[in-house]
């Protein structure tokens, strides 16, 4: 049995959780320690199975609560080594595990895939993990689509895939100029329709679940992005990821799995 969700999704803060009956890994810690426990426990989910935090970037909304949910909870951090050192120090936990883009990290039942992505910042990365027979991408911040991403996600069950902005509410938005094209930029984030692109775009039928994700409160609405995925919608399930609460959790048995792929 292995569940999945979002702790938080969005540039306020991201936590996704991946777990078994007896140990998860978090990938992001983006939200503050209090938060994560309270949404956690909204879920029913225990702080004590948690083994280990992968981060992706050093970006606060990444790894604001790294920390201290490390140094209290005695988990382990994993992150590159620029992504540490480039850091703020008051994210810094007491103990941290550096990796190379694309190494591959067993962390208990866990495997975790790393790889590159573009993205504005030292060294960004994205996530697949298998565990039980389940890979789950974590796949947000990305300001363009490359092949690695694509060969991650046709490996995928369920992903984690970034839906950042609606190109139309990003135009006529109050953004300035200089950050509408940061975020629209190969370094910036996929829109609705670029993640749709890519989904239609995919070779192979392993994916079943995309949680849309990373979506933005000033350029995007859950229901736009939900309906540009719509016609998707009887191939995948899809399902909104939320900045203030958790989304629904998944969870997958050895019956579901057996009709994956």
């Amino acid at each position: 049995m292995v569940k999945v969700c979002a702790i938080a999704s969005g540039s306020n803060g991201n936590c996704y959780y991946i777990g078994t009956e007896k140990e998860a890994i978090l990938v992001d810690a983006g939200i503050s320690r209090r938060q994560i426990m309270k949404r956690m426990k909204e879920l029913r989910l225990d702080i004590s199975r948690v083994k280990s935090v992968f981060i992706s970037h050093e970006h606060s909304d990444h790894i604001r609560g790294l920390r201290v949910l490390c140094d209290m909870h005695g988990i382990d951090a994993y992150l590159t080594r620029d992504t540490l050192h480039k850091a703020h120090r008051n994210y810094h936990p007491k103990t941290a595990h550096v990796f190379n883009a694309g190494d591959i990290i067993n962390v208990g039942g866990f495997k975790v895939h790393t790889f590159t992505k573009q993205h504005d910042a030292i060294d960004p990365v994205s996530f697949r993990v298998e565990v039980e027979g389940l890979s789950v991408g974590v796949m947000t911040d990305i300001g363009a689509v490359c092949n690695n991403l694509k060969l991650h996600l046709e490996q995928c069950h369920i992903a984690f895939l970034e839906s950042n902005y609606d190109e139309q509410l990003l135009e006529e938005g109050p953004y300035p100029y200089h950050l509408k094209q940061r975020v629209k930029s190969d370094k910036g984030h996929l829109s609705n329709k670029q993640a749709v692109d890519l989904v239609e775009r995919l070779e192979k039928a392993d994916l079943n679940t995309i949680f849309l994700s990373h979506i933005s409160a000033d350029n995007n609405r859950v229901e736009i992005a939900l309906k540009a995925f719509e016609h998707l919608s009887k191939k995948y399930r899809i399902l909104p990821t939320n900045r203030y609460a958790p989304s629904e959790l998944v969870t997958v048995g050895e019956e579901q799995l057996a009709l994956f792929g």
